[in-house]
């Protein structure tokens, strides 16, 4: 079997339009969409979600901007 990568963004969700393919009228293709993993995406949830989980906890809403940058400090 011959493989062929194409690299596309999604315009629409509804559709996808593949052109310029490089086989035969008639062929049988088999198609495999996989999206491509975008690690900055995933980062910024899991930090975005670990911001939540640390806003709920007790006692922090009592944390002064102060102390968060004597804490920077060192101090």
């Amino acid at each position: 079997m011959n493989a062929y990568k194409k690299y596309i963004t999604i315009t629409d969700t509804s559709q996808l339009i593949l052109s310029d393919l490089p086989f035969q009228v008639g062929q049988r293709v088999e198609i495999i969409i996989l999206a491509e993993d975008n690690p900055r995406a995933e980062i910024s949830k899991k930090l975005k979600d670990l911001f939540d989980k640390t806003q709920s906890l007790p006692g922090v809403q009592d944390i002064t901007e102060a102390e968060i940058e004597a804490y920077q400090r060192g101090e």
